[in-house]
Parts: C-alpha cells; structure tokens; sequence
C-alpha cells in the first residue's frame, strides 16, 4: 500500500511538471518601431557617425562659474543623493539573492534537558539501559550539543539564478537611473543659471533705458517752462519712467526666484549666485555632429535604463515558472552531542551528524503561482513598451531641439537686424521732436518699440543656448 502512495506521488509530480512545461510560455512581444536612418530635422549636421554626446560635460561649457555651479549640483543635490541611495539598495539586493544560490551554513551551540514519560517508549526503555557500566539513564536527561548545520536548494530549474541575474540587472538599471538623473540634473543648473544671466542683461538694459528717459523727462519739463511743450507730454514721458521702474522691480523679483531654483539644485541655502554677465552663443557651433540615431541606444541613460529593466523582467517572468516546478532541498548537519561535557568531545562515541533530503512540488496554490506568472508576464510587457517609449521620446527630443536650434539661429539674425533699425529710428525720432517736426507719442513709441526688441533679443540668445544644452542632453550627453 505505501508503495503505491509513493508511486501515485511520484507520478503525480511528474504529471505537474510536464503540464507546467506545456502551459507556461515565457514567449512575450509587442510591436516595434525601427528606428530611423537619419534626424528629419537637420540644421547643418556633419555628415558622420561621431556625435556631441561622447564629450564629457566640462568640454561644453566654458564658463568656469558655471562648472564650479555644476560640480556643487554633482556633490550636494538631494535628487542625485536619493539616487545613489538606490544604487546601494540595488547592489544589496544583487549580494542577496547572489548568496541563495550558496548553501547556508551556519554554527552553534545549544543545550538543555528532557524528561520523557515513564509509560511511554522512551521512557520504558531508559529505566532499564545504562548509560554507563552501572549507571542507568537518568529520568532528566541532559542534551548538549555543537556542531555546523547547513541547507541548501539545489537550483536545479534555475529559479534562483534568474532572481540573481533580475537582481543584477537591477542594479544596472539603477546605475543607469544615477546617469540619467545626472544629465538632467547638469542641463537644469545650467539652463537656470542662463536664465539668470539672461535677466541681469534684461535688467541692464531696462536701467540705461530708465536713465535716457529720465533726461528727457528733464529735457521734456524745460520744454514746458519756456512754452515748447505742454502738460500732456510730461505725464506721458514720467508715466514711461514709471512703467520702467515697475519692470525693474519685476526683473528683480525674476532674479531672486531663479537664484533660489538655482540655489535649491546646489542643495544649499538661498544665497547670492556669482555669474557672468553676457551669454556666450559664440558657443553654439555651426555644425553639430549628431551622430546616427541608432546611437542612442548608447548614449542615453534613460533608454539603457529601460534596456536592464527589460532584461530584469525577463529573469523574473523565468524564475516565476521555475516556481511552478519540484524543489530539490538538502539538510546536513555535523557536530558532537553529549549528555555531559566532559564527554562532548569525545569521538567517535559523541559525534553525531544528519543528512536530509527533500522534494517539494507545487499542488494546491497553483492559482497562486498562476497569478505570479501572469503578474510577471505582464509586468515584461510594461518593460517591453516603456523601453519602446523611451526610444521613440528620444527621437523626439532630438528633432525638437534640432528644429528651435534651426529657427533660433535665424531670429537671432533676424532680432538683431531689428534693434540696430528701431535703435536708428529712436535717434531720428528724438532729433526730429527736438526740431519740432515730430510728436513726443512718435519718440516713445520708437523708444518702447527699441526697448521691447533688446529685451526680446536676449531671450532669443538665452534660448539658443539653451536650446543646445537640451540638444546635448537629447542625444544622450552629459553623464561622462
């Protein structure tokens, strides 16, 4: 009869584990995008594979303020620490389940006493057997023992070396997260620092422009005492002034803002931000080597990211068939047991050792494991298209900045043609009024007009260089 049970077991087993083979299929995809052969935008792309992404950070920027601002953001940002945090934990994780594969071996020392029932087996058969010549076992009878024990699963399915390498590729991910956080991190102190720099030129130019018309204010007043301009012309021309001073209060509440952004990426207090005083779009080159698309694949931390996020997905979806199969478990233990210590070491008479051996399969929770699986399933088809996402997002990017690079560049060109032409009409405009052959409305609107197309040409300049910093990181530069 016990040896049916053993064979209905065994056959039982194997019926379990030819069905799991059948059913659990770990074949997952989705449908791809290819990636295109060249950017669709261009904006005069040296016709190579090298891109701008290989050059470490420090090669793009030549403003040492704005290095030094950099290296600060790199030691104290607390997004970067939190990062890094992550590694550890990753890197922990990996260790972990590296060391399950390993037996488990471990050492003690333990003691204590039993008294068995004198109406039972046990204690029947002590009352009359020496322990030693003339002496009977005791009726408290002392256990002491030392010794190692060890367990171990042999991995036989392969369902812990799949944890171990969806661990590892974890922790690669994480490393790739760290990279990805840094060039953002890089392109965000110096976008704000540009920022900055771009206010303190709009502030300057707002203050020349506020002493100019302070002395026509003073011009305008004479005019009205000798009889040459009337009331009217004076509260325009002081209404102006006052206009003026209210942009320089609002530029000045701008700067104190983007200096505490800019302080709080540091990690630091709020406190004054050394900077340069003009924008250096002498930086932004002609011909930017923008390397292949396929280079992002290389280049961008966020896209390698989603990569080992795949392949960690793909290690747990295996591990968690594994789970569907017999686990082979040994236990084996060698020490030396004795009921009193002056005996413990002796051997052979108080060595003792066990060997175990067990194979557990699945039969009741399989709704359980099936749930596991399809979670697991599931959760590599998310990796599938995140990392898809990821690809196509940085595509994106990359023509995006590449076509405001393009436009920028012209209206540049353009915006700067148009301040030195409404510059040339404030002078005829102030030369004509002061020979009575214009009105004081014709000299503000040219002063207004000249005013608003400086202002407009440093943010142009601001957001060429910034859109080049974007581009850089677009392609995947700035963590090297």
């Amino acid at each position: 009869m016990q040896s049916f049970l053993y064979r209905f077991i065994a056959f039982g087993i194997i019926l379990l584990s030819l069905h799991s083979c059948k059913s659990l299929d770990t074949t997952v995809s989705i449908p791809t995008r290819s990636i295109p052969q060249s950017f669709s935008a261009k904006i005069s792309e040296v016709p190579d594979t090298n891109t701008i992404a290989t050059l470490p950070w420090r090669a793009m920027f030549q403003d040492s303020l704005l290095i030094a601002l950099i290296d600060t953001a790199l030691q104290n940002n607390f997004d970067l620490q939190a990062a890094l945090q992550r590694i550890q934990l990753a890197q922990a994780n990996a260790r972990f389940t590296k060391g399950e594969l390993l037996p488990k071996l471990q050492a003690g020392i333990g003691g204590g006493v039993r008294k068995f029932g004198l109406y039972t087996m046990d204690g029947a058969g002590n009352i009359s057997t020496e322990i030693l010549p003339g002496k009977i076992v005791p009726v408290d009878l002392p256990d002491i023992n030392l010794g190692l024990q060890m367990s171990w699963e042999a991995d036989i399915w392969g369902k812990l070396r799949n944890k171990n390498d969806a661990a590892s590729a974890q922790y690669l991910a994480s490393v790739e997260a760290l990279r990805f956080v840094t060039t953002s991190l890089i392109a965000e102190v110096a976008m704000v620092y540009y920022d900055l720099v771009a206010l303190d030129n709009e502030l300057d130019i707002i203050r020349r422009t506020l002493q100019k018309h302070r002395e026509a204010l003073r011009t305008i007043e004479l005019q009205k005492e000798a009889g040459r301009a009337n009331e009217l012309a004076v509260q325009q021309f002081e209404a102006q002034v006052l206009s003026l001073q209210v942009q320089e209060k609002e530029i000045q509440q701008l700067s104190v803002q983007r200096e505490n952004t800019l302080n709080f990426l540091l990690g630091r207090f709020p406190q004054p931000v050394q900077r340069r005083k003009t924008i250096s779009v002498q930086s932004v080159p002609e011909q930017i080597a923008l390397g292949l698309p396929s280079r992002l694949l290389e280049n961008r931390p966020d896209i390698r990211e989603a990569e080992q996020l795949v392949r960690a997905t793909q290690f747990d979806l295996e591990a968690a068939k594994a789970a569907f199969f017999p686990t082979l478990t040994l236990n084996a233990g060698l020490g030396f047991q004795a009921f009193d210590p002056q005996f413990l070491f002796l051997s052979p008479a108080s060595l003792a050792y066990n060997l175990l051996g067990g194979l557990v399969a699945p039969i009741v929770n399989w709704q359980g494991l099936e749930a596991q699986f399809s979670s697991a399933k599931a959760q590599q088809t998310q990796a599938l298209y995140h990392y898809q996402r990821s690809i196509v997002n940085g595509y994106v990017e990359v023509v995006n900045e590449l076509t405001a690079l393009r436009n920028l560049q012209d209206i540049n060109k353009l915006k700067t043609q148009e301040t030195a032409v409404l510059q040339e009409s404030v002078d005829i405009a102030t030369e004509l009024y002061k020979s009575a052959k214009a009105t004081y409305v014709e000299v503000l609107l040219a002063q207004e007009n000249w005013l608003q197309a400086q202002v407009q040409l440093v943010n142009v300049q601001k957001r060429q260089r910034v859109a080049f910093i974007n581009l850089y990181r677009a392609l995947g530069g700035g963590w090297r």
